[in-house]
């Protein structure tokens, strides 16, 4: 198995994700590698430019030098001592330290002057001052091949003299007399090369600042119709764009179809065009489908009616009928029976989706749980059905007999899909469940949940749960539970009993959570609570609960 090694970057490492970042990023780079590049070019043209004047300088200064020291080593020879050397030797004696005493004319200050005669003799002098050579730098100085005097101009060395006072361009010329060194202070040129490095370093660093911050001003302005764009797809984004009609944000304004971002604004504003006509077409087609399925439901009532009046007649004066008549009678009472349950659920459902207003009476919660699971226990005597309720009834304000029937249809759920002897477990709280709401596989939720104060209330099985790919679509209509969940046949189900759970709910603003694992089933209802009058808001303490067991009895 090979390991695979991970390298973190940085925490100072983190590049420019948006684009006006990398644009900034980009004209900042391109502006300082300009920079560089011309700060380079002019430092060196003005470094050779100084090396080139100080190598003209430093050839007069050579001739200027090696004159005066010749005069005054060889004073007998042809050539006129006053010329290049006023105040040259002309005793003729050639004695003596020449550089003590010697002034040569056109020399300037700090020009390095030193000879090397052959028993080793040294003189030096930093014009005007004489100076004592140390040891390394006559080292440096002897390792140095010397020109002839006669010919052409030796060539310019630099070499670093400490006891001189630091680097100089260098001529080396033999005489005869012995070797005459001349040389001029580079330190000028350093310290002229280093203003000019200092000076680019400057100028162009403040011309990056000013350039990076006068660039995002300018990037941030062209891109204003890009941030438009944005903020108007967030808008859509936040549309509730699932069902019913919707209005669509006006277009963005830049539509110049010249500019990139106007070619952008043209196509967004075609495609928000499109978008809000096709979400006109399908709120129309919903609104279409839910009258047709409330006008057929509200038609389909009354003969289904007639038919139940029928054969509910029939089979109260069977009379002679055979007994295949009175049979086909029964079922036909069974069926009809069933259809008008489902036809009184898709009218519910129907005109829960057109948005009919529910009554908003207050509705005591704990009475409704009451009478619910008394009516369950009736209905399922073979489950074990736990009642959990606070001490005090726990108002909400809705429509008591919608609400009663999504307490209804959640027992009915949990009597229907558990084996006997199971126990149902409903309870009234104002504190939702430990680990609700869940973000897992075995969870789902439909709708916000209500602020505090709110009305929790769950119903629990012990049975062996939802399969997990059946919970996304659990509250969809027409939605059964496959076998593996279904312990008993009920011809009475009609796959519509969490479909109106979910649009009751909804309707009074309210959130259903479904948690399902082997063993443990949880429906929980949370609604906005009533306050009661003249309560203390924010004082309430938790009130205990109390549980009430519902077993069945013989004869019960």
């Amino acid at each position: 198995m090979q390991a695979r090694v991970t390298r973190s970057r940085g925490p100072g490492w983190r590049p420019a994700r948006s684009l006006s970042g990398r644009l900034i990023a980009g004209l900042v780079a391109l502006l300082a590698l300009g920079c560089a590049t011309v700060g380079l070019v002019t430092y060196f043209a003005i470094q050779r430019a100084l090396t080139n004047e100080l190598d003209n300088q430093l050839e007069a200064a050579t001739s200027v030098a090696n004159n005066c020291l010749d005069h005054w080593f060889n004073p007998n020879g042809d050539g006129d001592n006053n010329n290049g050397g006023g105040g040259a030797n002309t005793s003729g004696q050639l004695s003596g330290n020449p550089l003590s005493s010697m002034y040569c004319e056109g020399l300037g200050n700090g020009t390095f002057v030193a000879y090397q005669q052959h028993d080793d003799q040294w003189g030096a002098m930093v014009v005007p001052s004489q100076i004592a050579l140390s040891a390394a730098d006559k080292a440096t100085l002897s390792a140095i091949s010397p020109s002839p005097m006669v010919g052409p101009a030796p060539p310019c060395l630099t070499k670093d003299l400490p006891s001189a006072g630091g680097s100089y361009e260098l001529t080396v010329a033999k005489d005869p007399n012995g070797t005459y060194i001349t040389g001029l202070s580079l330190n000028g040129v350093h310290d002229l090369l280093k203003d000019v490095a200092l000076a680019e370093f400057g100028v162009f660093g403040g011309a990056l600042v000013l350039a990076g911050v006068l660039g995002t001003v300018w990037v941030r302005l062209s891109l204003r119709p890009l941030r438009r764009v944005a903020v108007t797809a967030s808008r859509v984004a936040e549309l509730p764009l699932e069902s019913g009609e919707v209005a669509m944000p006006r277009g963005v304004p830049d539509t110049d179809p010249g500019t990139e971002t106007g070619q952008l604004g043209l196509a967004f504003n075609r495609m928000l065009g499109r978008v809000e006509t096709a979400l006109r077409r399908r709120a129309a087609s919903e609104a279409r489908l839910r009258r047709f399925a409330a006008d057929a439901s509200h038609e389909l009532r009354t003969p289904l009616a007639a038919i139940r009046g029928y054969a509910e007649l029939g089979l109260l004066h069977p009379g002679d009928s055979p007994e295949t008549v009175t049979h086909a009678l029964g079922r036909v009472l069974s069926e009809s029976t069933r259809m008008s349950v489902l036809v009184d659920d898709l009218l519910l459902l129907a005109r829960l989706d057109a948005g009919r207003p529910l009554n908003t009476d207050p509705v005591d919660m704990t009475r409704l749980a009451i009478e619910a699971t008394s009516d369950a226990q009736v209905a399922r005597s073979d489950h074990r059905w736990v009642l959990e309720l606070p001490d005090d009834p726990v108002q909400v304000r809705g429509d008591e007999h919608r609400l009663h029937q999504v307490l209804a249809n959640l027992l009915s759920n949990a009597g229907r899909h558990t084996p006997e002897g199971t126990t149902v477990t409903v309870a009234v709280s104002d504190r939702l469940p430990p680990g609700e709401p869940g973000d897992g596989e075995d969870s789902a939720q439909h709708g916000d949940i209500p602020a505090e104060p709110r009305v929790v209330l769950t119903v629990t099985d012990n049975g062996p749960g939802i399969p997990g790919g059946l919970l996304p679509d659990l509250f969809e209509r027409f939605t059964r539970a496959d076998t593996a969940r279904t312990h008993a046949i009920d011809a009475a189900s009609t796959g519509l009993g969490l479909a109106i759970v979910d649009a009751v709910v909804a309707a009074h603003d309210g959130a259903v959570l479904v948690t399902s694992r082997p063993g443990m089933t949880r429906f929980t209802i949370v609604l906005a609570r009533l306050a009661e009058p003249g309560a203390d808001e924010g004082a309430a303490a938790p009130r205990p609960a109390r549980k009430v067991l519902h077993r069945s009895t013989p004869g019960s």
